[in-house]
């Protein structure tokens, strides 16, 4: 005990200790687990400490879809050999909760159905099984969750028969947490024996995936690619051997599947080069001058709008991890307990909150390969009820698709 308060003492927190006697021996522990689980460095990106700044921006040379199609076939042949041999892994983001659908349990359990119950996860498992089913090959598939939804969504899981997709191909781990801080870098207490933390970040999907202890599990001893993708877009190909075998033959150690922009202010992040290096910036990073840019043939110059589908390079992902991921820095409504021992639930932004983004890391992969994609067939995104990138739309494009709702 006595080096955890020295430590937070030399941290400046240490008031997170106020209520610790009153705990119970097993509460003690708890929170010495949350101390030492903390990644108390990200703190330091108040100070603007680790952040990058954009440089000269420039267009980035992809695959159009003209030019996947002439070599599809040498594609797929190549990406089918990498999954056959078990090469690749699939990486679920479902850390997520169905706030904005107006559901309070993990966003991937939400029903799309109409004449019948289908899940977003159920749908993405199904896109996964045609991409097996393609290559002749089960594929390892890494569910990231998050603390507040691990639970659910395993018994989730568990309750629908995985969806028909082995079992033991399956592996769940809990996303990494970051501590919440008061405007002047105090840690709020959540409870007297609870620190107040939250996921930091989609970014944050390998470290976690390290921590768990996941590289040295016998069904990724053969990985050498992860293939990361998000479990809103319930259109998305997953494993795509054509995309795999397009990355591998480009010889980069990263690939993004990405949309054509259908205007310049669409709010979607660009895939450009930064200073040279492959970089997403978002959409309201970029001036309307450049933005409205234009080749000869009236095609965007930046135009590659990216969906959250990226393919890392595991050998060169393990080279980086000791790199400092860029921590962005949020504004939030924070609750916490007061110095009363009450909880408050304030109204206002009170505090930060930490996050890593997957968007650096594509940076930190020193090259990118663009790989474009037909919006209509693998774009289809569940972000709200209704509107725009709703249940509706989502709809839509799933019935378009053939996919019985």
């Amino acid at each position: 005990m006595k080096n955890v308060k020295e430590f937070l003492a030399e941290e400046g927190q240490a008031h997170l200790l106020r209520y610790f006697d009153e705990l119970s021996d097993a509460g003690k522990e708890d929170f010495l687990r949350q101390v030492r689980q903390i990644d108390w460095k990200v703190i330091r990106a108040l100070h603007g400490e680790g952040r990058w700044s954009h440089g000269s921006v420039a267009p980035i040379e992809g695959l159009s879809l003209a030019q996947i199609e002439e070599r599809k076939a040498e594609y797929e042949k190549v990406g089918v050999a990498a999954l056959k041999s078990g090469k690749v892994a699939a990486v679920l983001l479902a850390g997520g909760m169905g706030t904005r659908l107006g559901s309070s349990a993990p966003k991937g359990t939400f029903d799309i159905g109409v004449t019948r119950p289908l899940y977003i996860f159920q749908q993405l498992i199904e896109n996964l099984k045609e991409t097996c089913r393609a290559c002749g090959a089960d594929i390892p598939l890494l569910v990231m969750t998050s603390e507040r939804n691990d639970d659910q969504t395993r018994v989730f899981f568990r309750e629908h028969g995985f969806f028909g997709y082995p079992s033991d191909m399956v592996r769940f781990f809990v996303q990494d947490m970051a501590p919440c801080v008061d405007f002047n870098g105090k840690v709020f207490l959540e409870e007297k024996g609870r620190i107040a933390l939250s996921p930091n970040g989609n970014g944050g999907w390998y470290s976690s995936l390290v921590r768990a202890g996941l590289l040295n599990d016998p069904i990724l001893k053969h990985a050498e690619w992860f293939n990361v993708f998000a479990v809103d877009n319930v259109l998305q190909r997953i494993a795509d051997p054509a995309f795999v075998g397009a990355t591998i033959l480009s010889e980069k150690k990263c690939g993004a599947k990405a949309v054509k922009k259908v205007a310049p202010e669409e709010r979607v992040g660009v895939l450009c080069l930064d200073d040279g290096k492959p970089s997403i910036i978002e959409y309201y990073e970029l001036s309307p001058e450049t933005a409205n840019l234009r080749r000869a043939d009236g095609e965007l110059i930046y135009r590659y709008g990216v969906i959250l589908n990226y393919l890392f390079h595991a050998e060169t992902l393990q080279k980086i991890a000791s790199e400092n991921i860029p921590v962005h820095v949020v504004k939030k409504k924070i609750p916490y307990l007061g110095n009363d021992g009450r909880p408050v639930s304030p109204e206002t932004e009170n505090g930060y909150k930490f996050e890593t983004l997957i968007l650096d890391l594509v940076r930190l992969m020193g090259d990118c390969l663009p790989y474009e994609v037909d919006r209509e067939k693998e774009f289809a995104p569940v972000k709200n009820r209704t509107g725009t990138d709703s249940v509706d739309t989502a709809r839509a494009l799933l019935e378009k698709n053939g996919v019985k709702l």
